[in-house]
């Protein structure tokens, strides 16, 4: 039995594929329900009585020919299976695009607390500091994660790693997208200083506060590391861009509430933070002007693939209120950092 369906499922098929794989009862209704806060792969809750998944799928519409691979995403989850960094365990994935519409997947429900915006902190300042602390050792865990063990060598190439980076979403810019002179000037700057960095870890490619679950108990513990779309092997400083690019403080610039989260009192300053992860690691933070561009200059790009898709009516939910300005305030704080860095070619004075 099945109910109705929000858009990208189809139910009566999906309960046919999963009927065996996740033994379902006889008689008992399949239910879907959209997850609001994604904004590339679809997430859906599925629940038939007393129990509960998850299910991945890509975005409607057009997509990118490498973009939004269901298999990638659900062997990255198996292999995190096999180490200690916390993530959701994948249950079963169909390529038969004939089943939903779409290649998707299956995981188990994790179970904790995702905050998307400042209304959703409710920290006292020694909560923040334990969040601070709980989301750089969890990034720390990942990128020290025997990833050759957990059979997840295969995800990247490392050599030549943040040239192909670089090179990849600029490729983006000619893909319809929205794409400013002031974008255009920070993809040159990129190019122009990419460092010469020896070392390779798991990469997730989008860590930030509203990719992790937490415990409701203790904000300190993530429960669940989420959106593993984009993981890689490559630099491990491409994680730890983004997530100061996402960490802002009092005073600055916000460009989305997800930004905004970390101005609350209690959390750590930037430098402290980057302290903790090297002494957790040992790894080598230098040229982090570059990574904090570059993780601008993606998530302008991103969010700009994202309002196209919007605009061309092939997203679903009620979130993109913000997604239109975003990418301006992006630009503006990258040329900032740029401007501001000693990084030849970065800066926009010299070259290398």
């Amino acid at each position: 039995m099945a109910v109705q369906a929000p858009p990208g499922i189809e139910l009566e098929p999906l309960l046919g594929f999963l009927s065996d794989s996740l033994e379902l009862a006889d008689g008992i209704p399949l239910e879907a329900e959209l997850i609001e806060g994604g904004r590339s792969n679809l997430t859906y809750f599925l629940r038939q009585g007393s129990r509960s998944w998850v299910l991945r799928r890509p975005p409607l519409g057009h997509r990118q020919p490498t973009a939004h691979n269901m298999r990638r995403e659900f062997d990255v989850l198996r292999g995190l299976s096999e180490t200690a960094v916390p993530a959701p365990l994948p249950l079963a994935i169909c390529e038969d695009e004939s089943v939903i519409g779409a290649e998707f997947y299956v995981m188990e429900k994790a179970e904790g607390r995702i905050l998307r915006a400042p209304a959703d902190l409710e920290f006292t300042p020694a909560e923040a500091r334990r969040c601070s602390e709980g989301l750089i050792s969890t990034l720390a865990a990942i990128h020290t994660a025997d990833y050759e063990a957990a059979g997840l060598a295969g995800l990247g190439r490392p050599a030549g790693y943040l040239g192909r980076q670089v090179e990849r979403w600029t490729g983006q810019l000619d893909s319809g997208i929205r794409v400013s002179p002031e974008l255009r000037e920070i993809s040159r700057r990129l190019a122009a200083s990419v460092p010469e960095r020896e070392g390779a870890a798991l990469v997730h490619g989008d860590y930030r506060m509203d990719n992790v679950m937490l415990d409701p108990a203790d904000p300190g513990r993530v429960t669940a590391v989420l959106d593993w779309e984009m993981a890689t092997v490559g630099d491990p400083l491409a994680d730890l861009g983004m997530l100061l690019m996402y960490w802002r403080r009092p005073g600055e610039r916000a460009a989305s509430d997800a930004h905004a989260m970390t101005m609350a009192e209690g959390f750590m300053e930037r430098p402290e933070l980057i302290g903790r992860y090297a002494s957790i690691t040992g790894f080598d933070v230098g040229d982090l002007d570059f990574f904090e561009v570059l993780a601008h200059f993606k998530l302008a790009v991103i969010v700009e693939g994202i309002h196209a898709r919007d605009q061309a009516g092939e997203t679903l939910g009620e979130s993109f209120a913000q997604i239109e300005s975003i990418p301006a305030s992006l630009v503006e704080t990258a040329l900032e950092l740029a401007d501001e860095s000693q990084v030849p070619g970065l800066n926009g004075r010299t070259t290398r």
